[in-house]
């Protein structure tokens, strides 16, 4: 039986950037992954989609006629598009398995080492765990005087929907498709529903549906951002149905048929080619036997923590198996924090009031921080300024002024940054000083003494 400083189960983000911070301590790791190193962070979740937003994105500006030119003859190939989608991935993987492979024995400089396997794992007590490759009937077990787990999440599946991964699908099946549907209905307009709704429309070879059982999309924003990202669907010919409920949808054959009731009382039946389930997402704990090792979790399956620390002093949990914000870079922050606090001592919290992220709909949204609801909901007086793209001289230049950057501060003198919104070409590049300056909790006045190049979107929060 083999015996590790650390095992790591899942070599998604955050397991993947935990054990790299576990060989900068010089420690023997054991990283544990049954699919592909990356996880949903690479195949079907965040490189997965948005590789496939981008070159949506790449095809629609080549339809553009108010430029002055226009494209002739423009197609678009399902397979040519996945085929540069498998290699934006395989590049990636790659990339993380030759730096595993370095980092595989230990060295002069380091005697740290990282043993990947290719394997499913469950705990049999709080220090073992029972390996099961799937190649081979024996199964093997090993200790480790720390555990950490990064097992993430998977598509929540309704009971009252059989999803048969051909014609109703989530979205790990996408990858799957042969070729562009002709027509799509989407349940559940999150952001993940969204982001594949506008993709498809992007590509302009399906008729996009999308079933929204709030009155709006994107319910947690505030609704000037929504209200923007829902004319745009509209405009690209995604009919969205809102404040509707699903009562039934059944695979006919060829196609899925789906009943709706509207907030009027009246039912509507539609018939599409594909529907693709987007309700969340389950935490992938049930196999894991955590019982076996005394590891606390919730009635949802998600891994109680206080800063990754688990109810078991040596087993920690990161990523989107917490409860915490599941996004990407929170998840591999929360991985290099578990391997802080078990190897050198580190008692800080996990920070999440300045956490960023970026929603790839029509047009881009980028947030950081609380918005305007959020802090009405928590009685937050603060004072807010809309500053409008087309003011800014670089979104003039692409003729690409429908946006905006929204900017909430406090309600006093110091006017600390509470949050951030930008909506438009280039919102992931405008909230970084606005993450920085809440990091460091300095007035919102610095940023008008940043000098930013011009042109530049990020000119428009000094402007």
């Amino acid at each position: 039986m083999t015996h590790y400083d650390v095992c790591i189960i899942g070599a998604g983000p955050a397991g993947y950037a935990a054990a790299i911070r576990a060989w900068d301590f010089g420690k023997k790791v054991c990283l544990i992954e049954k699919n592909r190193v990356g996880g949903a962070g690479v195949r079907n979740g965040v490189l997965f989609s948005k590789t496939l937003w981008e070159l949506s994105r790449d095809y629609q500006h080549t339809l553009r006629q108010n430029r002055g030119f226009h494209c002739k003859d423009v197609s678009v190939n399902f397979d040519q598009v996945m085929t540069s989608v498998w290699q934006a991935m395989g590049e990636k993987e790659q990339k993380l398995e030759y730096q595993l492979e370095t980092l595989s024995k230990p060295s002069e400089d380091n005697p740290g080492s990282i043993t990947t396997i290719s394997a499913s794992a469950r705990f049999l007590d709080s220090h073992t765990l029972e390996l099961q490759d799937g190649a081979s009937a024996r199964a093997k077990k090993i200790t480790a005087d720390y555990f950490l787990i990064a097992a993430g999440m998977s598509p929540r599946i309704l009971p009252h929907i059989n999803v048969d991964g051909k014609r109703i699908i989530t979205s790990n099946h996408i990858a799957d498709l042969k070729e562009f549907p002709e027509s799509l209905v989407v349940l559940g307009a999150g952001v993940v529903g969204c982001e594949f709704a506008g993709i498809f429309a992007n590509f302009g070879q399906t008729k996009v549906y999308l079933i929204d059982r709030a009155p709006r999309i994107l319910p947690f924003e505030d609704e000037d951002i929504a209200r923007v990202c829902s004319r745009n669907f509209e405009k690209k010919g995604i009919t969205i149905h809102h404040g509707a409920s699903l009562t039934s949808m059944v695979a006919h054959g060829d196609h899925v048929e789906y009943t709706i009731a509207h907030p009027t009382g009246g039912r509507e039946t539609i018939s599409v080619e594909k529907a693709l389930i987007s309700v969340g997402r389950v935490p992938n704990t049930k196999a894991l036997c955590l019982e076996n090792a005394g590891v606390d979790v919730d009635e949802h399956g998600y891994i109680i923590d206080d800063s990754t620390c688990t109810s078991v002093p040596h087993i920690f949990a990161a990523g989107d198996i917490t409860r915490h914000t599941a996004l990407y870079n929170v998840a591999e922050l929360e991985g290099r924090h578990a391997i802080e606090r078990m190897f050198d001592g580190k008692e800080d919290k996990m920070e999440y009031s300045h956490l960023s992220s970026i929603m790839f709909l029509d047009p881009e949204v980028a947030a950081i921080g609380l918005n305007e609801q959020q802090a009405q909901e928590k009685r937050i007086p603060y004072r807010v300024c809309v500053y409008s793209y087309q003011l800014v001289n670089r979104a003039i230049a692409m003729r690409a002024t429908k946006g905006f950057i929204k900017l909430m501060v406090s309600d006093d003198d110091e006017m600390h940054i509470l949050g951030m919104r930008a909506l438009g070409v280039h919102a992931s590049t405008t909230i970084e000083a606005a993450s920085l300056m809440m990091r460091l909790k300095r007035p919102a006045r610095e940023l008008a003494e940043l000098i930013h190049p011009h042109p530049a979107i990020t000119e428009s929060l000094q402007d």
